[in-house]
C-alpha cells in the first residue's frame, strides 16, 4: 500500500499526458461525426502522417547539421506547424477522394471506405519510407531540453517533454474553442452540422466548410502525431491503430460530436490506462502486468455502449428537417 500511494502521483501525471494525447486525437473523429454523422476510421493513419513529417523534418536538420545550431523552440513549432499542415492536407485529400462520392449513400458504405483509406494509407506511408529510407521504422532524434526533467519534490519528476505535450494540447484546445465559438468559420461549422440543407439556403458554401472540418481534424491528428514521435521516439506506419481506437473509445466516452466530451474522455481513459499500467501487478501480486492495459480501454468501450451509448457528456447529433 505504502508503494501504492509513493507512485500514485507519478502515475497520475503520466495519465494526464496519455490523456491529452488522446483528446487531441480524438478531436478529429468527433468533428468530422458532428458534421457529418460516420466515423473517420483513416483517422488514426492521418495521426501517423503527422508523425512522419514530424521525424522528416527533424532527421533532415540533422543531416544537415542545423539542427543543434537552431533554438529548440523554433525546432518545435517547426515541426508542429509541419506535420499540422500535411495532415490537414492529407485529410482533406481524403475526404475529397473517398468521402465526398459517398455522400448520401447508407452510412455502412462510407463506414468502409474509411477502412479501405486506412490499409490504403498504411502501405502508401510504408512504400514511400521504404524507397527514401530503405525502412519504415524511424526514431526521433533526440533534442537536449526535451530529454531533462522536471522535479516537483520527491514524489514526481516531470519530464520536459510530458510539458510539452500538456501545453501544447491546452494551447490547440483553446484556439479550437475559439475557432469553433468565437469565428465565422465556428458558425459555418456548426451551421452544417445542425443542418447542412438550410446551411446552404443562408449562403454557406457546405463543401468548403467539411473539407475545413477535416483540415483542422486532421491538423489536431497532425499535431498529436508531432508530439506522440517527440514523446516516445520510434514511429511505424502501424504506430496509429492502437493510439487511434483507444482515441476513439475516448470520443465515444465523453460523447461522440461533443468536442468538450473528447477532452474529457481522453484525459479519463488516459487517467485509467495509467492506474491500470502501474498498479495490475500490485493489486494482483504479479499475476496481471501492464500488458493488459489495453484491455482496459476495450471493455470501458463496451460498457459504454452498453449502458450509456451517448457517453458522458451525451452525444451530439443533427436535428432532423421538419
Amino acid at each position: 500500500m505504502d508503494l501504492a500511494l509513493e507512485i500514485f502521483p507519478q502515475v497520475l501525471m503520466d495519465g494526464v499526458v496519455l490523456g491529452f494525447m488522446y483528446a487531441l486525437i480524438a478531436l478529429g473523429y468527433t468533428m468530422v461525426y458532428g458534421v457529418l454523422e460516420f466515423i473517420n476510421f483513416a483517422h488514426s493513419e492521418i495521426f501517423v502522417i503527422g508523425a512522419f513529417v514530424g521525424v522528416e523534418v527533424l532527421l533532415l536538420l540533422e543531416a544537415s547539421g542545423n539542427l543543434a545550431a537552431l533554438h529548440p523552440a523554433f525546432v518545435l513549432l517547426a515541426l508542429l506547424f509541419a506535420g499540422m499542415l500535411v495532415s490537414g492536407i492529407a485529410a482533406v485529400g481524403l475526404e475529397r477522394a473517398a468521402y465526398r462520392p459517398l455522400r448520401g449513400a447508407p452510412r455502412l458504405v462510407p463506414l468502409i471506405s474509411a477502412i479501405g483509406a486506412s490499409f490504403f494509407l498504411q502501405d502508401f506511408i510504408r512504400f514511400i519510407e521504404s524507397l527514401w529510407r530503405n525502412t519504415f521504422y524511424l526514431t526521433y532524434p533526440s533534442i537536449d531540453v526535451l530529454e531533462k526533467t522536471i522535479s516537483l519534490g520527491e514524489a514526481i519528476t516531470i519530464p520536459v517533454k510530458s510539458v510539452l505535450v500538456i501545453a501544447t494540447a491546452l494551447a490547440m484546445l483553446f484556439a479550437l474553442y475559439l475557432l469553433v465559438n468565437r469565428t465565422k468559420v465556428g458558425i459555418a461549422i456548426r451551421a452544417v452540422a445542425q443542418d447542412p440543407a438550410t446551411a446552404a439556403l443562408m449562403g454557406i458554401h457546405v463543401d468548403r466548410t467539411i473539407a475545413l472540418t477535416f483540415f483542422v481534424g486532421g491538423s489536431m491528428g497532425g499535431a498529436a502525431g508531432v508530439l506522440f514521435g517527440l514523446h516516445y521516439s520510434l514511429v511505424n506506419p502501424y504506430t496509429g491503430f492502437i493510439p487511434g481506437i483507444k482515441a476513439f473509445t475516448a470520443a465515444v466516452l465523453g460523447g461522440i460530436g461533443n468536442i468538450p466530451g473528447a477532452v474529457l474522455g481522453g484525459m479519463v481513459l488516459g487517467v485509467m490506462e495509467a492506474l491500470a499500467a502501474s498498479y495490475l501487478s500490485l493489486l494482483t501480486n504479479g499475476a496481471l502486468g501492464a500488458e493488459y492495459k489495453d484491455v482496459f480501454a476495450f471493455l470501458v468501450l463496451i460498457l459504454i455502449l452498453i449502458f450509456r451509448p451517448k457517453g458522458i457528456l451525451g452525444e451530439r447529433v443533427r436535428e432532423e428537417g421538419v
